[in-house]
């Protein structure tokens, strides 16, 4: 009786008795025990962040209460001995319960049994036990449809966890998502915290989060096979999964990761565990064949599972084939089979042979089926029944379930609440065969416009990832222009024709994934017009990051192959306001003013572009307020801040930028209270679309204005939670002004050492971010102060 039984059977047992389950804190206290007799408290309290008095009074009330539902005296040191005697005397009455005279399982409990999960009770001990002897990683290796992934998802089950993270590798090695773009994703949605911009800042972000001993967390990394070179290494294009495996491999993290492949890994460099997983035995398909009403006492059973090597897809596909073709009748089907399958013993011959049959038998199904194939099952792991049906455009209406339901019927498409995929066996099979069609363009023409429906409006980052799915579509087919249109089309009602898709990744804090869905496509472009918008979309986000010369040299490639006659106005605006944004970000002031002046001065000619003239007035209000031009700056700031509550083409991350900016600008004028109001105002704006850069500023501005109040505590703390802030967000340029205003306020009150400390990071951050003149600019005010 392992851990995992032992909890499960004390839960049962105090739920029956009480109606109440065990909670959190009687587990851990269980859970240890049970793997350890010999833990006192005090080892319990120092391992789990809580206090020995704690534990040692909810010990107390849990052997109480044992001793209630048991009827026997249960203390810290007999618990274990009383309950196993309690499990073993249960399995006893249960046995002669649930089997007639003959020693066969009665009817009731047939039913009962899980259909799709049979015979792997000792697999699960083994995981256990590899598990309590300190492996974080175990990599589940075994051929195709022998159950791998099916067994990590039961073993996950079992394990209580506070919520399981998973990964499905692609099938198509240069279709599988980057590692970068994995861990920002699982940051954002699964912790609610914001990614930063650079990856080895992310992957201890999540080491941190997976140290807390507060949380259980599962990690499912499924067909790692795809990722792994014919030496079992991981592919150069894909070298980064080798620093995230290191950090779920990491000794003192409480997260244990399953990792499926068909292929061993062979990384020196990560501590992991192998797990050889073999076909199911012949106990566990007599008992999957009855609880589908398929005779299981024939000797042809044995002979089929010996065939296929105790394969599980393979079970469960010729369960389907019996119950659907030959009325339940196993021996018919054997008669038929047998002699070419004895000779096949690997799955995908299995499978084939299952296609061709499907393909005689049922056309509708077996186009479906390769259709299917289509989907990739990888960020978005399953589509919704509209998803199936829109593959269906040859058939009637009428009849498409029906056909959908034939798939089911012989196991060939997985399903589970509304939402169905292919397993990654059948998958490879139907890929193959539809590509050898001249249904491949069609199909994903029909499947990249299915994507393209779901979704009207971005509103999360699944919304996101399904719009993206359209992209991956139209690459396969080697359309990059309507590959590109997915990330240009705009969604939503902001800008009149809604926000482009590659923004709202940016502005989810999803950077790398766009860039890198952008750099895949973008030497196969011919569209100017697509060609500015991508390159003008690449160097924001480049910006963004910190990354400003990479930023530049999108806009400077903008000027070199594109034919500005066949740029749009607004592309040719926003280009020239985002170099001025990097201009200002390297505080090349004279360059920033004029792009910020070129773009007022097209905005007038164009009533459309009236966002871009707020936008640049804001900046060019706060570079005044910088170098002196007080009357200018006060002029400016108060025209387009009335602008701002007038503008219908504003996008709200626009607005919360140039809030800020006003903000700063007001602050330099010296009118606290008018800048006081703004920050609240910014604040409030950027909590309700969760902005978190822009209310980093917003709440870096306010620690200036406390300090022009000489409210120096005040100021200070609101400092440091900007840096806090802007560092779970890489906001590199952001981030280093931060660390240059604390150090201007710990001059002020005097605390040298830590005025010199923030000072020497801000020049660094400066460094690597190549601006030369905002380091001389923070080297000056290490010896002079100056107001900003």
């Amino acid at each position: 009786m392992d851990t995992e039984e032992a909890l499960e059977f004390l839960d049962n047992l105090v739920f029956t008795n009480t109606g109440e389950h065990l909670d959190r804190t009687q587990r851990i206290i269980l859970r240890q025990l049970w793997e350890d007799e010999r833990r006192t408290y005090l080892d319990i309290a120092n391992s789990r962040g809580y206090t020995e008095a704690h534990l040692k009074a909810v010990g107390a009330k849990l052997w109480q209460l044992l001793s209630h539902v048991t009827g026997e005296r249960v203390s810290k040191s007999n618990f274990q001995a009383v309950i196993v005697n309690w499990w073993r005397n249960q399995r006893s009455q249960r046995y002669f319960q649930n089997h007639n005279d003959n020693g066969q399982l009665k009817q009731s409990q047939i039913e009962s049994i899980e259909s799709n999960f049979v015979g792997r009770d000792r697999e699960i001990a083994e995981l256990n036990y590899i598990i309590r002897q300190g492996t974080k990683v175990i990599l589940i290796q075994g051929e195709g449809g022998v159950g791998k992934t099916t067994l990590a998802r039961k073993y996950f089950k079992t394990q209580k966890l506070d919520k399981v993270l998973e990964l499905w590798m692609a099938t198509d090695t240069q279709n599988i998502t980057s590692a970068e773009s994995v861990v920002e994703e699982w940051l954002r949605r699964d912790f609610n915290e914001e990614p930063g911009r650079e990856f080895g800042i992310n992957l201890e972000r999540l080491r941190r989060k997976l140290r807390d001993p507060k949380y259980q967390i599962g990690i499912f990394i499924d067909n790692l096979e795809t990722a792994l070179d014919r030496n079992g290494k991981l592919i150069d294009t894909r070298r980064p999964y080798v620093d995230l495996l290191r950090v779920l491999a990491d000794s003192l993290v409480h997260s244990i990761t399953l990792v499926t492949s068909r292929e061993r890994l062979s990384e020196s460099s990560i501590e992991i565990s192998t797990y050889l997983l073999e076909g199911l035995n012949e106990q566990a398909w007599r008992q999957f064949f009855s609880s589908h009403n398929i005779d299981a006492n024939t000797i042809v059973l044995s002979e089929m599972c010996k065939a296929y090597g105790g394969n599980a897809k393979a079970m469960q596909i010729i369960r389907g084939a019996i119950s659907t073709d030959f009325g339940g009748d196993i021996d018919a089907y054997w008669q038929e089979h047998s002699n070419d399958l004895l000779n096949e013993r690997q799955l995908n011959d299995l499978v084939t042979t299952q296609f061709d049959r499907l393909q005689e038998n049922n056309i509708e199904a077996y186009r479906l089926l390769c259709r299917l194939g289509c989907y990739r099952y990888q960020d978005i792991t399953s589509v919704p029944i509209e998803g199936v049906l829109c593959l269906l455009w040859d058939v009637a209406e009428s009849q498409r379930r029906r056909v959908m339901r034939a798939l089911q019927d012989l196991s060939l498409i997985e399903a589970k609440k509304g939402q169905y995929w292919l397993h990654s066996v059948i998958r490879a099979e139907a890929i193959a065969r539809l590509k050898s069609t001249p249904e491949w363009e069609l199909v994903n023409y029909k499947a990249a416009e299915f994507w393209t429906q779901q979704v009207v409006e971005v509103k999360d980052i699944i919304d996101a990832l399904k719009a993206l799915e359209a992209y991956y579509h139209y690459v396969e087919i080697e359309d990059f222009e309507k590959a590109a249109n997915v990330i240009i089309k705009g969604r939503g009602k902001q800008w009149g024709t809604g926000l482009p898709l590659g923004c709202s990744f940016y502005q989810l804090g999803l950077p790398q994934k766009i860039i890198s869905v952008i750099t895949r496509i973008i030497d196969h472009v011919q569209s100017q017009e697509s060609l500015s918008k991508l390159y003008n979309m690449l160097g924001y986000t480049y910006r963004i990051i910190g990354q400003i010369e990479q930023a530049i040299q999108c806009y400077q490639t903008i000027e070199a192959i594109v034919d500005q006659k066949l740029v749009s106005e607004q592309t040719k605006i926003s280009l020239l306001f985002n170099r001025g944004l990097c201009k200002l970000e390297l505080w090349e002031v004279p360059e920033a003013q004029a792009c910020f002046g070129a773009v007022c001065s097209l905005a007038e000619k164009n009533s459309i572009l009236d966002d871009y003239m707020i936008y640049s007035q804001c900046c060019l209000a706060y570079l005044h307020s910088c170098s002196g031009s007080q009357a200018d700056a006060f002029s400016l700031a108060e025209n387009v801040y009335l602008s701002i509550s007038s503008s219908s083409r504003m996008t709200l991350w626009g607005i919360g930028h140039s809030l800020a900016t006003l903000a700063f600008t007001y602050k330099n004028l010296d009118n606290l209270e008018k800048s006081l109001q703004i920050c609240q105002e910014t604040i409030l704006h950027c909590e309700e679309n969760n902005f978190t850069q822009i209310k980093g500023r917003a709440i870096g501005c306010l620690a200036e204005i406390y300090r022009e109040k000489q409210e120096y505590s005040t100021a200070i703390s609101y400092h440091k939670e900007t840096i806090d802030i802007l560092q779970k967000i890489g906001a590199k340029a952001n981030l280093a002004n931060a660390y240059y205003q604390l150090a201007l306020t710990y001059k002020i009150t005097g605390e040298t050492h830590k005025s010199r400390d923030n000072f020497l990071e801000a020049i660094r951050l400066f460094q690597e971010m190549q601006a030369p003149k905002q380091v001389e600019k923070v080297q000056k005010s290490m010896g002079v102060f100056t107001k900003d």
